[in-house]
């Protein structure tokens, strides 16, 4: 795989681990604002946000592991769970967009980045 693909999958990756961060840590304080969350709504959601955050924790380091899997030579499977996860990433950037119109800005944030990766591999 090329190293221009496993820069943007690293950095898709990195991005995942970031929404983690907005959804499962912060999310009562600043990750709430990011998403447009009224104040009112935020227990009401907070505990879903919480699990989300967690599948893209594990999906953000899941594509790490494939590109320093890739880096270092174990291949096929570290290109395997970079193109896995950049296909997934991609597939909920589509599911997002699809169903809520209005949320393109963010399957944008979301697929871009996993798409390119698979472009440029």
């Amino acid at each position: 795989m090329s190293t221009v693909a496993l820069v943007l999958a690293g950095l898709a990756g990195l991005l995942h681990v970031y929404f983690f961060v907005l959804e499962s840590v912060v999310f009562r304080t600043r990750g709430r604002k990011v998403f447009g969350v009224p104040e009112a709504d935020v227990e009401t959601v907070a505990f879903s946000m919480y699990n989300q955050g967690f599948y893209n924790l594990f999906l953000g380091l899941g594509v790490l592991v494939g590109v320093i899997g890739s880096w270092r030579g174990w291949d096929p499977q570290g290109s395997t769970l970079v193109v896995y996860g950049c296909l997934f990433m991609i597939g909920a950037a589509l599911v997002l967009v699809i169903a809520r119109p209005a949320m393109a800005r963010g399957a944008a944030i979301q697929g871009i980045l996993p798409l390119l990766a698979l472009v440029a591999a």
